[in-house]
């Protein structure tokens, strides 16, 4: 396995710190002209925005306004989204409300067959068909369905 690093050509190493001090102000010159073409070409620019900068404001801070209505209304959390997600909400506290009475409900049909005789003779003869001695009961048949086959002979 090779591990050698070929020179790096980009890569300047100083080895007095003075040289880079030099190094830099020998090209201030340079920088300083640079800049100041720079500047000779951004003034015209600056001159011709200068007496419409309070439409250039109101016009940014219009599109400010109208992004940030349009991110409230329709946005992740927007109005929108809230909205729907409310009316489900009450859908659901609706739905739990139903579900706890019913689970009362049940809550209190299991107490009453643990406790009372009566309630565990009634489900016996109504689910399990149950009779005391000598009483003959009477179920009716159930009536076929429409969709079966006996229905259409």
């Amino acid at each position: 396995m090779d591990l050698r690093v070929e020179k790096a050509s980009a890569v300047q190493v100083l080895r007095h710190p003075e040289l880079g001090v030099r190094a830099v102000v020998e090209r201030a010159p340079q920088a300083e002209a640079l800049f100041q073409r720079w500047l000779e070409r951004a003034r015209p620019i600056a001159r011709a925005a200068y007496p419409a900068r309070r439409r250039l404001a109101t016009a940014g801070v219009a599109i400010l306004t109208g992004w940030l209505f349009l991110h409230v209304m329709f946005g992740a959390n927007g109005m929108v989204v809230y909205r729907t997600k409310r009316a489900e909400y009450q859908k659901l506290q609706v739905e739990i409300q139903r579900l706890q009475k019913e689970n009362d409900q049940f809550t209190r049909q299991i107490k009453s067959l643990q406790t009372d005789p009566e309630a565990i003779e009634k489900e016996a003869r109504e689910e399990l068909h149950y009779t005391k001695p000598g009483e003959v009961v009477y179920v009716q048949p159930s009536q076929p369905r429409l969709g079966t086959d006996a229905a259409r002979k």
